[in-house]
């Protein structure tokens, strides 16, 4: 074998097996079993982009040299997640229309001309690594921007294609669409306390890490301003 015949000695560690599953709300921090926040059931595959657009401000300047690096500007990240859904409950097709609400009397769902600042949110994609630890990729304030498309076939399944795409807040304009995540498998489940604040009302929910209950659910807050009317938590480790 050849001194660079080689693969890297934690290949097998770092392999992301099978297709992994779309989440409404995960915690990279305490893992766990997806169930409750599991969008939807697809079919092939899960496709995640995160593609930077930059400006040459050197193109039209005489005598420079193409893709000269102190003069290359990153304009943004075009971030997206798309994939075939075979999924038609209502909180799905209303995710695949966007702009769209369901009506509570009816059951229908009814595109909207408007666009809802609550029509966005982010959403997630795990998958398993082939030691036990997980892959996550998160799209901040995904919306989606393909339309709703379905698919039938005879004996077959009906497919819903969906395209979202992740977008900067006004609120938070440093901080891009798309994140990523790989984490090794945990030995002992981490077991955590929540305990409620008392904000001030200047603080940033985000920034400090604060929690909020969602159902049964403790999950990171992405307020970035007190709410009065919410009760925000901060999580402790036990035996820390």
């Amino acid at each position: 074998m050849g001194q660079f015949t080689k693969i890297p000695q934690n290949t097998f560690e770092s392999m992301q097996l099978d297709a992994g599953v779309l989440l409404n709300y995960f915690d990279p921090t305490n893992p766990s079993a997806p169930d409750a926040n599991i969008i939807c059931a697809t079919t092939g595959g899960i496709n995640a982009s995160c593609v930077p657009s930059y400006s040459d401000l050197g193109e039209d300047v005489d005598n420079c040299p193409n893709n000269m690096k102190e003069l290359k500007k990153l304009d943004g990240w075009e971030c997206k997640m798309s994939f075939t859904s075979l999924g038609t409950s209502k909180e799905g097709i209303r995710l695949a229309l966007g702009a769209a609400d369901i009506d509570v009397e009816s059951g229908a769902i009814k595109p909207r001309r408007d666009l809802k600042q609550t029509d966005f949110s982010s959403i997630w994609w795990v998958g398993d690594r082939a030691d036990g630890g997980c892959v996550a990729i998160k799209l901040r304030d995904a919306l989606s921007t393909g339309g709703f498309t379905l698919q039938t076939t005879k004996s077959g399944k009906g497919q819903t294609s969906v395209e979202l795409t992740g977008h900067v807040s006004i609120d938070a304009q440093d901080v891009m669409p798309m994140e990523f995540y790989s984490m090794d498998p945990e030995v002992t489940p981490t077991v955590y306390t929540y305990t409620a604040v008392s904000p001030v009302g200047t603080e940033n929910p985000v920034e400090e890490g604060w929690y909020v209950l969602v159902g049964d659910q403790y999950r990171l807050t992405e307020d970035t301003e007190v709410d009065a009317n919410v009760t925000y938590y901060e999580r402790t480790e036990e035996g820390a």
